[in-house]
Parts: structure tokens; sequence; C-alpha cells
């Protein structure tokens, strides 16, 4: 008998960390509550609308689906977070009225590096306009005067395309490819700020 309130105080806590995962909000705009959840036994992101007579449009698979991992409402749509120890990110939907689709409009990332925040920093691209911005720093073991200091990349804009991306389409690959091309052009920008400060000495 000792162990009944112990057990309904788990049950509620299970309750209100799953509830966490589901957000109810007219997402396509007819007036009527729709939900998007996570799936944590398919690791999906699920949407039911309700003018699509609330039958479920599903991701595909989220392998590394972390447990503080949920949907959040935005102006417009949602956004769901997936944040590990020192790094996560953020993609952000809305529906698009023409093709009656959840569609991808944004993806933004941050990462704290390694102990040093060699390679920390965030950055963002807006799908739909295709701006990239990226700010993010290095550990220059050569500066300081041989001590070391953690060095920041000016600013990075430039233009990031990507195929239209709907919910059914979404899995770890589309922020993997991201999270790649994000690499390469920190990579590039630190080279050039490498080589601009050798050149200044």
């Amino acid at each position: 008998m000792k162990k009944t309130p112990l057990l309904l105080i788990f049950l509620l806590a299970q309750i209100v960390v799953f509830g966490q995962d589901k957000l109810v909000k007219d997402i396509d705009n007819d007036g009527k509550k729709d939900t998007v959840y996570v799936d944590v036994t398919k690791s999906t992101i699920v949407c039911r609308l309700s003018t699509n007579n609330y039958k479920p449009i599903q991701s595909k698979p989220i392998e590394i689906l972390n447990e503080t991992s949920g949907v959040n409402s935005t102006k417009n749509g949602f956004y769901f977070s997936n944040d590990w120890m020192r790094a996560g990110y953020r993609n952000q939907f809305r529906y698009n009225a023409q093709t009656k689709k959840i569609q991808l409009i944004g993806m933004s990332r941050y990462e704290f590096g390694n102990a040093a925040n060699d390679g920390s920093g965030e950055s963002s691209v807006n799908l739909l306009t295709t701006d990239y911005i990226g700010n993010w720093n290095y550990y220059d073991e050569a500066a300081n005067k041989g001590k070391g200091e953690l060095v920041s990349i000016p600013t990075i804009k430039t233009k990031m395309k990507f195929a239209v991306i709907n919910l059914e389409d979404f899995s770890d690959e589309t922020y993997f490819n991201y999270a790649e091309r994000c690499s390469d052009l920190f990579y590039t920008h630190k080279d050039a700020k490498k080589i601009g400060s050798r050149k200044k000495k």
C-alpha cells in the first residue's frame, strides 16, 4: 500500500513529461484545433489536421531523439526541437495553404564546441528566402602571444538553398545535411580569418 502514492506520483510525472510533447492549436487556419506531437514509440513528429479529417501526417523516423525533444508553438505554426548536452537544433514548420502540406520553413542549430569552445556558435537558415546567417568561434592556440584564445569569425551571411521539404519528408538526414553544409562554411571562413590575421602581423 505504501507504494501506491509513489506509483501515482510517477504516473503523474509521466503525464506531465509527455504532455509537453503535444501541441494543440489551429495549424491549418480553419478555426478548428489541430494536434502536433512527438510519437516517442515511433520516433516521429505527428500532425493531425482538421482539414485532413485528423488523419496522421508524420515525419520519417528521427533516429537520434532526445528525451527533451518536443514541439512548441510559433506565431504561424510550430517548431520541433532536439537538444543534446552541447548541441541542438530547431526546425520550424508552417501550413502551406496552396499545397495543403506542413512545410519546413526554417532551421537553426547551436554548438558549444569542445572544452575550449572550439567550434561553438549558432546559425539559422530561412528556407523560403534561402538566407543563411552563422556566428561561429574557433580556438586559436597561436593567438594571444601563444597563450591561445577564442576567436570570433565575422558573421557569415550567404544563400543556402534547399528543395521543398514537407513534414512527411523530414528526418535526421534533413538536419545532418544542413549541419554538414554549415560546417563547410565554418571551415572556409575560419581559414580565411586565419589567413587575414597572419597578413596583419
